[in-house]
């Protein structure tokens, strides 16, 4: 499985890094639509998935203690994690 999977939700890219992902679940409890754990207990993309608004997927992937969820908008801009 790649490390850094990555899909457009709502025109922005967002990045997982699973090697840094420590499994707090922060981002599925505000987007489950979004995100889920996998077999291996981290953090991934739900397939089927329901798109969100920009602000929700934004939020999740902000949530994030350890800085596993990157987006970068469509101007090739990061948005998150906003280090």
């Amino acid at each position: 499985m790649n490390d850094l999977p990555e899909r457009k939700v709502s025109r922005l890219t967002v990045i997982i890094d699973r090697l840094t992902c420590i499994s707090t679940g922060n981002c599925i409890k505000v987007s489950p639509e979004v995100f889920e754990f996998d077999d291996e207990k981290i953090c991934s993309f739900k397939i089927p998935y329901v798109d969100v608004q920009k602000e929700k997927i934004i939020e999740a992937c902000s949530v994030c203690p350890v800085n596993a969820l990157s987006i970068i908008d469509e101007n090739g801009i990061k948005l998150v994690p906003n280090v």
